[in-house]
């Protein structure tokens, strides 16, 4: 199965800004800031306090969110049990949905479910998880996201000992000849942006790195500059 296609005009680095970091009491403002400043998409990261010890929103905020149609939705399931729950955020209209491979069940059935629905299917992997654990879905999903901190908090360090897998996946994608995007996130700046790019990243989450900043376009540009660059220097061609 090839997958659904990649998103037209899509850059090498495209960026995602997580709205972790953003204002909670104008979402709608600041997924409107995003769009203004060309991001790709939102990164919205769901987490119950149940997979991860931290608890932030759910498919209600999604669902209106969403509605505003202001930005595509990158929505992150830091959730248990994502065979029940993630199906629900496709249908809200996110345009990609991520699961973690550690809480799913039957992550093939999932993917399927989640393109049918009308999404992008992708899966994450914690850092301790081996690329071995998702190498029977990548030909069933869009996207393999890398996470580079621990899942569950933001403004955590970036973790390089993630960066082999990144290399990993990448390497499999194109001898396989999928249309295949791998994402990190956690820590993403304009410095580990070019060593995740290097590695073989094509999509970055980034939240203080774009929120914190005073000019939100110019942030984004910058970040996007500095990864499709490492990108177009690494020696593997992109697929």
């Amino acid at each position: 199965m090839r997958g659904a296609p990649i998103l037209e005009g899509v850059p090498p680095a495209a960026i995602h800004p997580s709205i972790l970091s953003a204002d909670f009491g104008d979402l709608a403002g600041e997924l409107a800031r995003l769009a203004a400043a060309g991001a790709e998409m939102a990164h919205v990261d769901v987490m119950d306090n149940h997979f991860v010890p931290n608890l932030t929103l759910g498919l209600p905020v999604v669902q209106r969110l969403a509605a505003l149609d202001s930005i595509p939705l990158d929505c992150h399931l830091m959730i248990a049990d994502p065979d029940r729950w993630a199906p629900g955020y496709a249908e809200a209209g996110a345009a990609s949905v991520t699961f973690h491979v550690e809480a799913a069940s039957a992550p093939v059935r999932l993917a399927r479910e989640l393109r049918a629905n009308g999404a992008r299917a992708a899966v994450a992997i914690s850092p301790a998880t081996p690329v071995s654990a998702v190498q029977h879905l990548l030909g069933e999903v869009d996207m393999v996201l890398v996470m580079t901190v621990e899942p569950g908090f933001g403004g955590q360090a970036f973790l390089d000992l993630t960066l082999p897998k990144v290399a990993d996946l990448r390497a499999r994608a194109e001898r396989d000849g999928l249309d295949l995007q791998v994402q990190v996130d956690g820590g993403v700046s304009g410095d580990t942006i070019e060593r995740a790019a290097s590695a073989g990243a094509d999509v970055f989450v980034a939240g203080s790195a774009v929120f914190g900043a005073d000019d939100t376009g110019a942030a984004v540009s910058a970040l996007r500059r500095a990864g499709s660059a490492a990108a177009a220097s690494r020696s593997t061609p992109r697929r």
